[in-house]
């Protein structure tokens, strides 16, 4: 399908069953987030609330909730997309079919973006910040923001589109410190585009001009979070899955998206800070206050009957993780097409992707030797961590496989498989003091921590214990262990205090389980968490709370542990998975607004037997 406008996206989901209409009047403070979640969880349709109290914009989410709804908004534009992303890693193919190659190409063209001289845009309805869907998602949010925005940004030394970035980054709209109507926070990570144009910008101490684009076609929503290459331009994205061309145009000296529902416009200037957050964020806990990019409003646009949509992010899976599904649907093996040697990536989900990558490899380096262990694998290792997004990795997990029977997508056959050949004494590589996920609060500071990556091949070094060895249900200070996968042990101790009194406690269990060490040579890998019960409750359980809340440097120990050289090993790996001081809070639901959303779920209201 082809769509000019967010509503005729949403009025073709409503003709196919996929979208419900919330006629009752609905609290942007924490209420319309919880029904988002409610409906979300129970693999819901999309959402229009149709009266927003203080608002008379109306607002959706949960448009991209699934998979198959995505595919269903999008159609066969993914397969053009995927196409073009063929013939650009496989030029050979082109040759093979010229004539639906060159129809390709001529399609690909027509999607430039097209600048708006002449038509009146409807965009052009000012507006104030007061006036907009002011949602907050979590009791403990800052404000209200916008979760989905397009953030535009040119590069001041080649102005235009062409070279411009448009990324999702998180706009705060109310609180802390911010003068209503004339601030807002602009919270953008490491590792993103606007990064590059802001530096520049401040070398000759300009404004940086910021373009907000919220609504629109679906595509321009898409395009901000696609993780393509640097040459190749998120407008120009938008305007090849959409089939249309990106439409702008420029007032003020800032560039407006012709399409979209709203644009907010303003300027960031050098050195002016202001603390942002708290948000509930991806990875399941509050990301915290600091000081980021504080953006002076200059005008506020919408349409005259304007959609303002949004989505809640929380512990996945939640609906970015459906956009993590289309990514990879519409890209494919492209990332492993980059990196010679690499077969396949996993950045799991339900660890909050960065904590948690899984790689497959080749090895083959060294045919002639007869003993098989990690070589070409590494030098993939570096690679990943040094390449866009992958680089955010905190725990990477690399292994080849010449039968191609393991893949990385099964997590609990990856683990298997890695754990019986993982030399523990060889084959842990730490990375200290370096940048991880701004998000990610495990570490000694913002944007600050380690990584480690565990490469393994070769031969079966062991067997895995498929149940819990005896010498832990001996030890005093033990409160609880449960098997959690083959080779994993999940124990319960006391509360974590300090690393000073986490260290005397560890180095006590190290030297107990040091004298039972026969029975631990099929269980290489021991957690520490505050709930046993809740983490070897599911696999989903155990990859959040061991991942998200470990910082390598710090929280990995070691039975028989020893240093040769400046390189760390054991015989087996503790993991310091208990929440720690300095961690952020997790998110958790407000009891009464989940009562006070309770009518629409009732029978009479608008969402009434949808959780069946």
């Amino acid at each position: 399908m082809l769509y000019n406008s967010l509503e005729e996206c949403l009025l073709y989901l409503e003709k196919n069953g996929q979208l419900i209409r919330v006629k009752e009047e609905v609290d942007p403070n924490l209420e319309m987030a919880a029904i988002h979640l409610r409906v979300h969880e129970a693999n819901g349709p999309a959402l229009l609330f149709e009266n927003v109290k203080g608002s008379k914009f109306r607002a959706a989410s949960n448009i991209f909730g699934t998979i198959e709804r995505s595919k269903i908004i999008f159609g066969n534009r993914l397969k053009f997309i995927q196409q073009l992303i063929q013939l650009r890693n496989n030029p050979r193919k082109a040759l093979r079919s010229p004539f639906t190659s060159i129809k390709t190409v001529f399609a690909s063209a027509s999607a430039l973006p097209l600048k708006d001289f002449f038509s009146k845009p409807e965009i052009e309805n000012e507006i104030q910040i007061t006036d907009l869907p002011l949602i907050k998602h979590w009791p403990k949010d800052g404000g209200a923001f916008i979760t989905l925005p397009q953030v535009y940004t040119e590069d001041i030394d080649k102005p235009g589109v062409q070279h411009s970035n448009l990324g999702m980054y998180r706009i705060q709209l109310t609180g802390n410190d911010y003068i209503i109507n004339k601030e807002a926070g602009l919270h953008y990570q490491i590792h993103r585009g606007i990064g590059v144009h802001q530096t520049k910008a401040n070398t000759i101490n300009a404004p940086l001009k910021v373009s907000v684009f919220v609504g629109g076609p679906p595509s321009h929503t898409l395009a901000a979070v696609m993780p393509l290459p640097e040459e190749i331009s998120e407008i120009l994205f938008a305007g090849l899955l959409s089939g249309r061309r990106f439409r702008y145009f420029y007032k003020d000296g800032f560039c407006i998206s012709a399409d979209a529902d709203f644009v907010i416009t303003g300027e960031v200037f050098k050195n002016e800070n202001k603390p942002e957050g708290p948000f509930g964020d991806h990875l399941g806990y509050y990301s915290l206050k600091h000081n980021f990019p504080l953006m002076h409003i200059h005008k506020v646009y919408a349409k005259k009957n304007a959609i303002w949509p949004f989505t809640v992010v929380g512990r996945p899976p939640q609906e970015d993780t459906a956009f993590g599904d289309l990514i990879h649907e519409i890209t494919g093996d492209l990332i492993a097409k980059e990196i010679p040697g690499l077969k396949e990536v996993n950045a799991v989900d339900a660890a909050g992707v960065h904590p948690l990558l899984l790689a497959m490899g080749s090895e083959r380096y060294t045919p002639y030797n007869q003993t098989k262990q990690p070589a070409e694998l590494l030098t993939i290792a570096n690679r990943i961590l040094g390449t866009g997004q992958l680089s955010l990795a905190k725990f990477l997990f690399i292994t080849a496989d010449e039968t191609n029977k393991i893949s990385a997508k099964n997590i609990q056959k990856f683990f298997d498989y890695v754990l019986r050949r993982i030399d523990l004494t060889r084959d842990i590589h730490f990375y200290t003091n370096t940048t991880i996920d701004t998000l990610d609060y495990s570490g000694t500071g913002l944007n600050t921590g380690s990584k480690v990556v565990f490469a393994a091949y070769g031969n079966d070094l062991r067997n895995l214990c498929s149940e819990v060895p005896q010498c832990f249900k001996e030890i005093q200070s033990i409160q609880n262990v449960k098997l959690i996968l083959t080779g994993i042990v999940c124990i319960q101790t006391q509360k974590f205090i300090s690393y000073k009194d986490a260290a005397e406690e560890i180095n006590i269990l190290k030297q107990q389980l040091q004298q039972k060490i026969n029975e631990l040579k099929d269980c290489p890998f021991i957690i520490i968490c505050d709930d046993v019960n809740f983490t070897a409750e599911n696999l989903r359980n155990f990859l959040w709370v061991t991942f998200t809340r470990c910082n390598p440097s710090h929280d990995i120990e070691g039975i028989n542990s020893f240093y040769e050289n400046k390189h760390w090993g054991c015989t087996n790996v503790i993991i310091d998975a208990r929440i720690k001081p300095h961690h952020a809070p997790v998110l958790e639901k407000d009891p009464q607004t989940e009562k006070n959303i309770e009518r629409l779920f009732n029978k009479g209201g608008s969402l009434y037997g949808i959780l069946k």
